[in-house]
């Protein structure tokens, strides 16, 4: 018998799937993205909105307690690693985020 729903999600919400699969808590991934963003609007502010999409998955995990939808986060984060130049803090945040999240 599998412990995923028909979601693909384990019981327990966030905090235990976290655990199972070895991602960063949850405030963690919060901070990150917060920085993420703070960091698009200096050096890529067309790309900011990817940022904040980020932000607004990881509170509503937050809120619901569920896993955040990690296909959408992964896409705004491919998003910002093709805009994003070498070196910069926002490509620095894309990867944490990446690894964090074992995307």
């Amino acid at each position: 018998m599998s412990t995923y729903d028909q979601h693909g999600n384990m019981p327990g919400g966030y905090a235990y799937e976290a655990a199972a699969r070895g991602w960063l808590e949850l405030e963690t991934l919060i901070e990150l993205a917060e920085g993420l963003t703070a960091a698009l609007h200096t050096e890529y502010p067309a790309l900011v909105g990817y940022g904040e999409s980020i932000q607004a998955e990881l509170a509503l995990s937050a809120e619901d307690g569920l896993p955040p939808n990690r296909g959408r986060i992964r896409s705004a984060l491919e998003a910002v690693s093709i805009g994003a130049g070498a070196g910069t803090g926002s490509l620095t945040y894309t990867q944490r985020l990446i690894n964090g999240l074992k995307l």
